[in-house]
């Protein structure tokens, strides 16, 4: 369900936008001495964004109930997303699924009068660590991803953790795929142009399905568009550890996030997990990862990239140095909205979308 803001969400982010309208210079001041990393600040209005979040939210999410946790995002998704981009169409879905129905919503950009060619498809599935999260939660960039990209955008709502742990977002996210395949006729897209893409557990969702389908044969997508990936759900990396506290994204929020995607007992080296760990990463479709340099998955997500790249697969890396997981999520501030740019220039590219 759309989430329906409070008085007080009203005001807060009121008192956010008039934050973000202050001069570079004065936000810098208010934001104190900058954090530096590899020789990068932290982005002043993000270090503005994290106190603001810092006061809002109190307890972290690890700290909450699931219940709690999931209200949170939906609150946070609200405040921090902006304003909903104008799509031609939108429609919710039902698609068929091994646990049942999946929600999902198609947004079908403006076109011109009369344009009946196929559309390119991305399928987006949000993040949240397999635990939070929703359509609704990452409404504001599917409908972004859609109108500035001028492709269909299949937003998925898979099955959730804990209720529905390991594999069966996995499966969700395949079987989303491969219906959307099928029906590309009725849904008006092309079926040799369709990208999987997300954020954080996103990401990894839409990495792990690209590989089980090029493993299997096909039909696989054109195009992966992996944002802040976690690939690597059994090993550690720097990144944890430096970015453990204080930037959004914490250690112990993604030691929650797997302990209830991944319970006791389950194989974390599983490519469907972790598709970082599997042997072979050869013949994957075309990749464009985008890392934040303040993030504990950053590492993970540039091994990825690697990995890839001497594996033969085409690759971008693009490192915004200076922000925080995960965000694309926050095109209200000028380096989300920058970062939001890009990324859909790389998904024109990815899918030959002409101007």
């Amino acid at each position: 369900m759309t989430y329906v803001p409070t008085r007080l969400d009203r005001v807060q982010r009121g008192a956010f936008a008039a934050l973000l309208a202050l001069p570079p210079a004065l936000t810098r001041r208010l934001a104190g001495a900058p954090h530096v990393v590899d020789d990068a600040p932290l982005d002043a209005q993000i270090q503005v964004g994290l106190g603001i979040l810092s006061r809002i939210s109190g307890r972290e999410l690890d700290e909450r109930t699931v219940a709690d946790a999931r209200a949170t995002l939906e609150q946070e998704s609200w405040l921090f997303g902006g304003d909903l981009a104008d799509v031609g169409s939108s429609r919710d879905l039902l698609v068929p699924g091994p646990g049942g129905a999946i929600p999902a919503r198609l947004h079908l950009p403006r076109r011109a009068p009369g344009a009946r060619d196929p559309l390119p498809l991305l399928i987006w599935f949000h993040g949240g660590g397999w635990v939070l999260g929703s359509i609704e939660s990452h409404e504001s960039v599917a409908r972004n991803l859609c109108a500035l990209a001028e492709v269909a955008v299949l937003n998925v709502g898979y099955r959730l953790a804990p209720e529905h742990p390991f594999p069966a977002a996995f499966d969700d996210a395949e079987a989303a795929f491969l219906w959307a395949h099928e029906q590309a006729a009725e849904l008006g897209v092309d079926p040799a142009r369709i990208a999987l893409g997300g954020d954080s557990a996103g990401g990894n969702l839409s990495a792990a399905v690209s590989l089980a389908r090029t493993r299997a044969g096909g039909p696989s997508p054109a195009f992966q568009l992996l944002i802040v990936p976690a690939t690597d759900l059994e090993g550690a990396h720097p990144s944890h550890e430096l970015f453990a506290i204080g930037y959004f994204l914490t250690r112990a929020n993604m030691d929650w996030y797997k302990d209830l995607y991944l319970p006791a007992g389950t194989d974390r080296s599983d490519p469907r997990a972790s598709p970082l760990l599997a042997p072979d990463l050869s013949g994957l479709p075309p990749a464009h990862i985008a890392v934040a340099g303040f993030d504990p998955l950053r590492d993970e997500g540039v091994a990825y990239a690697e990995r890839l790249r001497a594996a033969g697969v085409p690759v971008t890396l693009r490192r915004f140095r200076s922000a925080v997981h995960p965000f694309i999520n926050i095109p209200i501030t000028r380096m989300g909205r920058a970062a939001l740019l890009e990324t859909v220039g790389a998904l024109r590219q990815g899918l030959s979308v002409q101007s």
